[in-house]
């Protein structure tokens, strides 16, 4: 069994709870279905935000989940570097694995796709 990260982003169109909480649940969906998890998997789940994501805090969302009442989550803001990704809410789940470092799926969604072009292609 090894500890390793899995890194995720999205982007919101709009900064509203909905749109926040939406957008949160769809990328921690895709990063479970394409590294075959389970909650009981997670050994914890730091989400940062860019400081322009003010109206909920994605841990929220991710608390309206089933069987996620456990998982140890927190919220941080992103370093606000001039010209950097906008409306961004990025992810590093921590799990417990014995998938080796190749076969670990980073999820990449909406605008956040322009992130991370090295990496393998995924979902949307």
């Amino acid at each position: 069994m090894f500890v390793r990260g899995i890194r995720g982003a999205t982007t919101v169109k709009a900064n509203t709870e909905q749109e926040i909480i939406k957008e949160t649940i769809a990328m921690l969906d895709e990063i479970v279905a394409q590294n075959e998890l389970s909650p009981e998997d997670i050994a914890s789940l730091l989400i940062t935000v860019t400081d322009d994501i003010t109206a909920a805090f994605p841990a929220k969302a991710i608390r309206q989940m089933k069987n996620w009442e456990l998982v140890p989550l927190m919220c941080a803001l992103e370093i606000p570097v001039p010209g950097s990704l906008e409306l961004c809410i990025r992810m590093l789940v921590t799990v417990n694995t014995t998938k080796s470092q190749a076969e670990i799926n980073h999820v990449y969604l909406n605008e956040a796709t322009r992130l991370r072009p090295d990496l393998k292609p995924t979902a949307g």
